[in-house]
């Protein structure tokens, strides 16, 4: 038997081969996105330094303009229970900033700083597809203006906020695998256009990032903070899950699912309307319920007061309770 010849290697070993046109346009097309992000965004990012109540030691993260004059967003666990603080922007400025408004349970602040800022624009997390490029620009570790680059890695995730008293999901939060470390929350999530689509809040894990969305909601909730310093939320008193409707009622309400109480709390106001642990949730008012964050987004300071319908699923019966929701403290 005659031993097959292997191919002498060549001088130095094997390259790798050249980057075909193709590789270098779609490199090219991401870098020149990423950086024109960064260009345009930059200015509006800020390292917030802030002193704890008291004067107790001190805490760092970042925030984005997004008003001329003066309004930052920043996540609500950098200011914490925090009153002033410095922000610094990468031209060398340094600004005092006080907080105008903050918001535990959905992990956003508003501060206002002296002076005119150049503002991002903010955009519509609800128009993400995952796949897309996002942008992170914040300050980790204290290294200002800091820029990493990802895709967005999934949408409709859920993130436990609370305010040591009460708890609250914040919903459709942003997955992504644009690398964020300490220091980055507060800071920006943007589109490849440049636009604010998100605020980072957490570092889940390696190449694990959350961001707040920027949505119709937390508009809402940034317009209510630079108006009233809080967001007030009405307040029923029930906790539970998602589950799975009877057959029979779920061919009569033509959905599948609806809210499962699980816990209620006492004093509150589904207790005093006759709610039971077990009950289903399936309406408030004429809006269906089918799980906690259609609950969520009817909770919000208009209903605080006024007299609405809890339709709950009881056994094989559909059974209406009137209540008056107070608010969420």
């Amino acid at each position: 038997m005659v031993a097959e010849r292997m191919p002498a290697m060549p001088p130095g070993g094997f390259d790798a081969p050249e980057p075909g046109e193709d590789d270098v346009a779609v490199l090219d097309a991401y870098s020149a996105a990423v950086s024109s992000v960064a260009e345009t965004l930059i200015p509006s990012v800020a390292s917030l330094r802030v002193t704890r109540q008291g004067g107790w030691g001190s805490g760092a993260g970042s925030g984005v303009a997004f008003t001329p004059d003066g309004f930052l967003v920043t996540s609500a666990h950098v200011v914490a229970t925090s009153a002033r603080g410095t922000a610094a922007f990468v031209d060398g400025s340094e600004r005092e900033f006080r907080v105008v408004g903050r918001d535990p349970l959905s992990d956003l602040a508003v501060l206002r700083a002296d002076g005119d800022l150049v503002p991002a624009r903010l955009g519509d997390a609800a128009r993400l597809k995952v796949g897309q490029l996002v942008v992170a620009i914040g300050n980790p570790l204290g290294f200002a203006g800091s820029v990493t680059a990802g895709v967005v890695s999934a949408r409709g995730r859920s993130l436990a906020a609370g305010n040591g008293r009460a708890s609250r999901l914040v919903e459709n939060v942003i997955q992504t695998d644009a690398a964020l470390n300490p220091g980055n929350s507060g800071g920006a999530l943007a589109d490849s256009r440049g636009r604010v689509v998100g605020i980072n809040t957490a570092v889940a894990g390696i190449g694990l990032g959350l961001a707040v969305p920027i949505d119709a909601t937390t508009r809402a909730i940034l317009a209510s903070l630079m108006r009233d310093g809080r967001v007030r939320r009405a307040y029923l008193g029930v906790a539970g899950g998602s589950r799975p409707l009877p057959l029979p009622l779920a061919r009569d309400l033509g959905r599948g699912r609806a809210l499962e109480v699980v816990q209620l709390l006492q004093p509150s106001p589904a207790a005093t309307a006759g709610g039971k642990p077990g009950d289903l949730i399936v309406q408030l008012d004429d809006h269906p319920i089918e799980g906690v964050a259609d609950l969520q987004r009817l909770l919000v300071g208009d209903l605080v007061g006024r007299a609405c319908r809890l339709r709950v699923a009881r056994g094989q019966r559909l059974l209406d309770f009137p209540l008056i929701p107070t608010e969420l403290v």
